[in-house]
């Protein structure tokens, strides 16, 4: 059986993107170095047991968009947690709005241009839409 459990994204500096990870909640687990132009960092999510690996971009590249992928974070309280992250700097594409499929959403870029959605779904990511 499958599970998902950890994701990577490419960074090009780790350290900005840790800093910006951990204001979401998230806690590192361990770091290297940026040894020879690298540098990795992994943590874990505030809840749960899913980890987020941090990797320096590879040399020679030039880009860490990859289009047509968003990473998606439920939480409570997200109207709360998106007025806290608001204080402390973080922009956001879109503040906490309610779609037409019932979820609660919120939109934000990531340091390096990763698309994020902060959202709250609750028993409903369980369910089928209605539309």
């Amino acid at each position: 059986m499958l599970a998902f459990n950890h994701a990577m994204l490419y960074a090009r500096n780790v350290e900005r993107a840790l800093r910006f990870y951990r204001r979401l909640g998230f806690r590192l687990i361990e770091k290297f170095p940026a040894r020879g132009g690298g540098g990795y960092a992994r943590l874990r999510a505030p809840r749960g047991r899913a980890t987020l690996a941090l990797h320096k971009l590879g040399e020679g590249v030039r880009s860490t968009r990859s289009p047509g992928v968003r990473l998606y974070f439920e939480t409570p309280g997200l109207e709360q947690f998106c007025r806290r992250l608001a204080k402390s700097g973080v922009r956001f594409k879109q503040k906490p709005k309610r779609m037409p499929w019932g979820w609660t959403h919120a939109y934000l870029d990531d340091p390096d241009g990763h698309e994020i959605s902060l959202y709250w779904a609750g028993a409903k990511r369980l369910r089928k839409s209605r539309f």
